[in-house]
């Protein structure tokens, strides 16, 4: 990366109509800043991502970007590409390698043609071929499957998916795609507009690790608290176009916020009654000859006053209550042995769940583990399921899915769209719910066919939590909501007297909300009791037992290899040295790691708590595993090595033989590249315990 200076926003202006999205705006993005841009939806966070990746020009001012800086952004809509597989399409993050490829390739066909060797244009030609191959090692000789395959794979593809064609997916898995490429091409400044909007829990969490490890400059929107809690710890606020800059992550800065707020209301209040006292002076003794000097100096002090802008009046505080659940019975839905398959894939089977009454629930897993089908089962919308699935009595169930937008009537405006549904008291209420939904002013006259599809997400929310049902079935309600109206969602569903079923990746919205989390994976439907982070605590446990185990198994792997690679040794005494006496046996480098992160294992417990002593820990050993593979692998194409090196000696010297020679040669040198890259990683996650 060439980032080491800084990027630069100078007196940035950005004008719509005549009104100011941004009013002179300056601030810098130095290298490793993790920024959060915030502010309330249409305060321009989206535009400002667009400026600084150069896809918009600003109406005054620049943005300074040093000559060599990269620029990776991540847009929340995009046009995508049809013609390639997952895979395909995710290595052309690599497309400067994959170009180097294609003209080597192009040369060494003309090199085999040529037998003018001692011709001018030929030695240009291997000249030509020399400078290549040194370019290209430079960026890793091409050895990018790897680094392909686990940048998928973190965000959620299986290995099956990765020669499926893009067109196959979802808009969702692209943007996936997209986030993939981004990553692999490693920027020095990475833009990314709401990276979580399409990823599951456990993506999240991957991206997390990613960012931690990130080498470069981050700035992201996102309306996934906890994400920005973990990611950021810079936050850029955008409010009536000007920025506050606070050096803190998210939750902090909102308590920073509060303050600030509440110092800019007294301001405003105090410059409220000087300027009332002012006009009252002013309006008493304007037709007085003896106080016209007065008078007229009051008038230009009045003028020279630069009015105080405060925030708008803020509803997240807006308490909804909405009508009384209709009473059900004591279960509102029973399954037993409930399966589902589509031919000869297995979506899930055996599902035994008991959702009792007032019961508030979440469906979590990775994207196409069944959490939709199973609702769409409840739902009978999918009938063709086996075993017994049974609805309480006098149930009555309210759905958002992801195409809820679109069934609202496009000729209503927002304000008829809520007053249609909408009965009782709640009627009075309407405005100051529309407004805690960025509804607020003339937007609840506009048409729903002019809004966008956040916009008409949100809408149909309202709608659906008017409408008097007992069981609530939601699926990813937070994706296009601001912090504020989450806020309001969140309280509006505990305060819900039925039951609820969220299908959802947002971890911060489902903390003190359900009291239950199902876990679809495999097959299965697992029940965990408590929240959600309760059952992340518990697949963070299950998830070291697990590595405790693989580590085990790698371990006595180690040793047949190190034994075998001894006697390989001796045998070939006289040989040349093997490369890989450089390298030290996978037991004693175990070993090793064991006795550093031992050494530090006290500290660690008196300075962090369990949740962070965990999390270091699984970091630290999922590093020194992928060393140990690594470690492995390698002995073992040294071995393969070392018999064809026993044959050539015997006197075997068939081309297929030299041939098969140089490709393992090569192999061991990407091989022994991935190891030293492995070591640094590793060596990285010790640096926070040194």
């Amino acid at each position: 990366m060439y980032f080491c200076a800084m990027i630069s926003i100078e007196n940035l202006t950005v004008e719509f109509s005549a009104k100011a999205l941004f009013d002179k705006v300056c601030y810098v993005i130095n290298k490793r800043d993790r920024i959060a841009l915030v502010g309330k939806n249409g305060a321009g966070k989206s535009t400002m991502l667009k400026i600084i990746a150069g896809l918009q020009e600003p109406t005054s001012g620049m943005v300074a970007i040093p000559k060599e800086t990269t620029i990776g952004y991540l847009p929340q809509h995009m046009i995508h590409n049809d013609d390639t597989t997952v895979k395909q399409e995710a290595s052309k993050a690599f497309y400067r390698v994959l170009h180097l490829q294609q003209r080597l390739a192009q040369l060494n066909v003309q090199l085999c043609e040529r037998t003018d060797y001692d011709s001018d244009s030929y030695m240009a030609l291997i000249e030509e071929v020399s400078h290549l191959n040194e370019q290209l090692d430079m960026q890793g000789g091409g050895n990018f499957d790897a680094a392909v395959e686990k940048t998928l794979m973190g965000l959620g593809f299986l290995r099956s998916d990765f020669d499926r064609p893009t067109n196959e997916f979802s808009g969702g898995w692209r943007m996936r795609i997209e986030l993939a490429k981004i990553l692999l091409q490693q920027p020095d400044v990475l833009l990314l507009d709401e990276p979580t909007n399409h990823l599951d829990i456990e993506s999240i969490q991957w991206l997390e690790e990613f960012m931690a490890g990130y080498s470069g400059a981050v700035v992201l929107v996102s309306h996934d608290r906890r994400f920005l809690d973990t990611v950021t710890k810079r936050t850029i606020e955008i409010s009536l176009g000007k920025i506050y800059d606070y050096k803190a992550n998210y939750s902090t800065y909102v308590e920073l916020r509060k303050e600030r707020r509440e110092q800019q209301l007294r301001a405003y209040q105090n410059q409220q009654k000087e300027i009332a006292d002012t006009e009252a002076f002013i309006e008493r003794f304007r037709y007085q000859a003896t106080k016209a000097i007065q008078v007229q100096s009051r008038i230009k002090q009045l003028e020279k006053i630069q009015r105080i802008e405060i925030d708008e009046e803020d509803n997240s505080s807006l308490r909804l209550k909405f009508p009384p659940a209709p009473h059900s019975g004591s279960y509102p839905i029973i399954m037993e042995n409930v399966s589902k398959s589509y031919g000869e894939h297995v979506v899930f089977s055996g599902v035994d769940l008991t959702i009792n009454r007032g019961d508030k629930v979440a469906f979590v897993g990775k994207n196409g583990e069944g959490k939709s089908t199973l609702v769409k089962c409840i739902m009978n919308e999918i009938t063709n399921y086996t075993g017994n699935l049974q609805l309480g009595h006098q149930v009555k169930i309210g759905y958002f899915a992801q195409n809820q937008a679109s069934l609202l009537d496009e000729t209503r405006t927002v304000f008829e769209t809520i007053d249609y549904v909408a009965v009782g008291d709640i009627r009075t209420k309407i405005r100051d719910i529309l407004g805690a939904f960025m509804f607020g002013g003339e937007a609840s006259d506009k048409k729903v066919k002019v809004l966008s599809g956040g916009e008409r997400s949100r809408l149909a929310m309202i709608r659906l939590l008017l409408e008097p049902v007992n069981l609530l079935i939601l699926d990813e309600p937070t994706n296009h909501l601001d912090m504020r109206s989450k806020d309001v969602l969140k309280q509006a569903i505990k305060d819900f007297g039925g039951t609820v079923i969220v299908v959802s990746h947002d971890r911060e919205f489902l903390d003190g909300l359900v009291d239950k989390v199902y876990e679809f994976g495999g097959g299965k439907v697992r029940e965990h009791l408590g929240g959600i982070y309760d059952f992340l605590a518990t697949k963070k446990m299950e998830s070291l037992k697990e590595l405790e185990r693989e580590k085990s198994k790698v371990e006595s792997q180690c040793k047949v290899s190190a034994a075998g690679k001894r006697s390989l040794d001796d045998a070939e005494a006289n040989k040349v040295e093997s490369p890989k006496s450089k390298v030290e046996s996978p037991k004693s480098k175990v070993e090793g790691r064991e006795s550093k992160v031992e050494s530090r294992e006290s500290r660690v417990n008196t300075e962090m708590s369990y949740e962070e002593r965990k999390e270091l820990q699984r970091k630290i050993k999922k590093a020194e595993r992928l060393v140990e593979l690594c470690e492995i692998t390698i002995a073992e194409t040294e071995k393969a090595i070392a018999d064809i090196e026993t044959k050539l000696a015997a006197g075997d010297t068939s081309a297929e033989l030299f041939t098969q020679y140089g490709e393992l040669k090569n192999q061991l040198q990407k091989e022994m590249t991935e190891w030293e890259q492995a070591t640094e990683a590793y060596e990285a996650s010790l640096q926070f315990l040194s």
